[in-house]
């Protein structure tokens, strides 16, 4: 310790804490996940390669700076990414860490996808959702294509390679039919209102009769999600809807969808296999046709030969002393017909007289001169039955009153007073039946013969 011109001392030094480069780096590491984590990162791939373990290593790099990004295979096994490549623009989602043996900041990958290829396919499944609730994909409004088409209307690109593709194989497969180009941009801005407006028109000139068209193929040749977004738009896929032809959708390659697909009456993978869907193979129906062209020979050919044959059996059998015996043969047949059908129309007449006579002699005994002397009789008689029935109740019923009135009479009370007997009640009040009713004092009317007393009970 030193002391200065007045004799102070100075304050002890702390010691400064002295870092190993791995305690540096995994510090730098632990701020970096901490503070920034995942996140979204878009640049151009450069100094790509793979190993044999299916990691991916490269640079994302923009024009001023660049960072070092591995994608881990999963697991440690080789599953299938999306393919990279030197100079691809692309969107990059991962963590923010440190590869710690070289002290270098890197990002671990966890999903890669073209660049704005994300909000493309968040408008895509968008509409999807919003068309396909209003049942503009239903599968019943869907119409079946024409079998056998005799104008067919394209609408793509007047030089791309699909229209010479289609081209190729109508001409190839149905050289017959009729096709109308409907030149149209097939890419860029504005060119969704060209392929709508090129649907609309051609289904007006079906609708008013001016041009007989019976399929309309839309469609262009492969490309990226941004190439092929026109046929994504909601014109497109409405001027489909509402079009009076059945509409094939042939966009891209077998992988790519659009919109336009969903809503169209039949999607194609390819617009060389719209062509083939669309229109028989000429080379097979005229195959088809030969074979039928064939059947039909032999059929008439066996057919011929049998009746040929047929008529020389008959040009032999036809001889004058055949065709008498026949002649004969039949006529013995008629009369034996003729006297049975005689004998039957004798047997149905006499069975006819009898049903006759009977149904005759059946209304005779049931003539009205007949019936009414028997019914009056049948009345008279029902009329002296109920007379007597009727006194023999009378009288029973008045028998019966005399038993009642005498045996009422013999219960009356008037019967009992007369035989001897007396009736004492309460003055006022019921009769008694017992000496429990009449305590000291109780008045009584006794009622007699031939009158009543009044006493008082002791």
């Amino acid at each position: 310790m030193t002391a200065d011109l007045f004799g102070s001392a100075e304050p002890p030094r702390e010691e400064p804490r002295v870092l190993t480069v791995s305690e540096l780096t995994r510090a730098v590491r632990s701020t970096l996940e901490d503070q920034i984590g995942l996140v979204w990162v878009e640049g151009e791939i450069s100094n790509y390669r793979k190993q044999p373990s299916g990691h991916q290593y490269f640079t994302l790099k923009d024009e001023q700076s660049q960072v070092a990004c591995v994608w881990f295979a999963r697991g440690g096994m080789r599953l299938k990414q999306t393919a990279l490549s030197d100079g691809m623009h692309v969107q990059v989602r991962g963590a923010l860490t440190v590869y710690e043996a070289r002290g270098q900041y890197q990002l671990s990958v966890q999903t890669v996808q073209a660049a704005g290829a994300g909000l493309l396919q968040a408008k895509f499944e968008a509409l999807k959702r919003k068309l396909e609730a209003e049942g503009l994909f239903d599968p019943d409004r869907k119409r079946a294509l024409p079998q056998f088409p005799a104008t067919i209307a394209l609408v793509t690109s007047p030089t791309g390679a699909a229209l010479r593709d289609m081209l190729n194989i109508l001409g190839r497969r149905a050289p017959w039919v009729r096709v109308i180009i409907s030149p149209v941009r097939v890419q860029g801005q504005g060119a969704a209102l060209e392929i709508a407006a090129a649907i609309t028109e051609l289904s007006d000139l079906v609708t008013r009769g001016i041009l007989p068209i019976d399929v309309i193929v839309v469609g262009r040749g492969g490309g990226s999600i941004e190439d092929l977004w026109e046929f994504n738009e909601e014109v497109v896929a409405r001027a489909i809807v509402r079009s009076a032809v059945p509409v094939v959708s042939a966009v891209g390659h077998e992988i790519d969808f659009t919109i336009a697909d969903f809503a169209a009456d039949m999607r194609a993978p390819t617009p060389s296999a719209a062509a083939e869907l669309i229109v028989p193979d000429g080379e097979g129906l005229r195959r088809y046709l030969q074979d039928w062209r064939n059947r039909l020979l032999r059929v008439s050919s066996g057919f011929l030969l049998r009746e040929k044959s047929r008529l020389a059996y008959l040009s032999r059998a036809a001889s004058p002393q055949s065709l008498l015996r026949t002649l004969r043969e039949y006529a013995q047949r008629v009369d034996t017909a003729g006297d049975i059908l005689r004998r039957t129309i004798q047997e149905k007449r006499f069975q006819s007289e009898r049903q006759f006579m009977e149904l005759r002699a059946r209304l005779r005994e049931h003539l009205p001169d007949r019936q009414v002397p028997l019914c009056r009789h049948r009345l008279a008689a029902a009329r002296a039955r109920l007379e007597s029935s009727a006194r023999a109740q009378a009288l029973e019923q008045r028998n019966r009153f005399a038993r009642m009135e005498t045996l009422l009479k013999a219960l009356s009370p008037e019967a009992i007073l007369a035989r001897g007997f007396t009736i004492t009640s309460l003055k006022g009040g019921p009769i008694v039946r017992s000496v429990e009713q009449l305590p000291p004092g109780t008045e009584l009317t006794t009622r007699l013969r031939d009158g009543s007393v009044d006493s008082t009970a002791v």
